[in-house]
């Protein structure tokens, strides 16, 4: 059956046509962990808190080996959100998610879909199990108290050596974000890898082997500023810039056309723009004038201009 226009528009060719927050330098961090834990045969199950349209979950997904499990958890356009805060967060921020734009999305490059948690992360327990996760995802409520509990939940899924990744850390509008990582390092043993501009690396266990990886491989970290920096007494990696992205999943709609522009409506063309800096024809001005300019100021114009 052959899709409207409207469908073939909402079709990602590629992952850039995911609407997220997933900027070029975690998406080359994402493919250094989960590539390194592939190589060190390390495996486990991942897990997503928090996934928008499903930009993150989709590039995530390409990494997953034979056995394992991808949950991911979002409130997605349920109407159960646990306060009156969350939901006006809901309401503010993800008006527009809705959980069949996010299956869209996510089928558009893979055959299956991933276990879905519809509701607020405080299920997540009851539903992955403990020691179970190699990598953990947390981008859902930027509100402290829920941050807080998503925290303990990856860290009681996550197996020894496991990596945690905490959006929005530092953002000026998430300060709840920025309390609960920073309470987790001092108070919970979170030991911090590296950070990004949104993002904060970290792992319960020591960082320093995968730090000093890390710093060993200038070609990796080609097209990034690098500096260390120290958090009560611990060494802190941090990471800038704008790498070249790694491979992303080919979406099945890549090869397709773009969807073609709207026809304009029947009558008068509107005048093409001029170019920045080309000098506008006459007739071009007058156009303008008699556009813009109150009447009475039109007329004295064109009296001057037969004097």
């Amino acid at each position: 059956m052959t899709a409207t226009t409207a469908e073939a528009a909402q079709r990602p060719r590629s992952l850039n046509d995911v609407k997220g927050w997933f900027p070029s330098l975690d998406q080359v961090l994402f493919d250094f962990f989960l590539r390194r834990q592939e190589r060190l045969g390390e495996h486990g199950d991942i897990l997503e808190m928090g996934a928008y349209m499903g930009k993150s979950a989709i590039f995530t997904a390409a990494y997953l080996r034979a056995g394992e499990r991808f949950t991911v958890c979002d409130l997605f356009d349920a109407e159960d959100a646990p306060d009156e805060n969350n939901a006006a967060e809901a309401r503010k921020s993800y008006s527009t998610l809705t959980r069949t734009a996010f299956e869209q999305n996510y089928l558009a490059f893979h055959d299956a879909l991933p276990d879905i948690l519809q509701g607020t992360t405080s299920i997540v327990p009851s539903h992955v199990d403990d020691d179970t996760c190699r990598f953990v995802h947390v981008d859902a409520s930027h509100l402290y108290e829920h941050v807080e509990g998503d925290i303990i939940a990856a860290r009681d899924v996550l197996l020894p050596g496991g990596i945690v990744v905490l959006d929005d850390f530092r953002s000026e509008h998430t300060p709840g974000v920025a309390a609960a990582a920073w309470e987790a390092v001092f108070n919970r043993g979170l030991r911090p890898i590296c950070l990004t501009t949104q993002k904060l690396y970290g792992m319960w266990g020591d960082p320093g082997p995968i730090q000093d990886e890390m710093l060993a491989d200038d070609e990796w970290r080609r097209g990034m500023h690098t500096s260390r920096q120290e958090i009560a007494g611990s060494r802190v990696l941090r990471f800038s810039g704008k790498p070249k992205n790694p491979a992303a999943p080919r979406s099945r709609y890549a090869d397709d056309a773009p969807a073609s522009a709207p026809a304009p409506k029947a009558g008068r063309a509107p005048a093409a723009p001029a170019s920045a800096g080309a000098p506008r024809r006459p007739s071009q001005v007058r156009r303008l004038a008699a556009d813009v300019l109150p009447p009475v100021v039109t007329r004295a114009i064109r009296k001057r201009r037969r004097a």
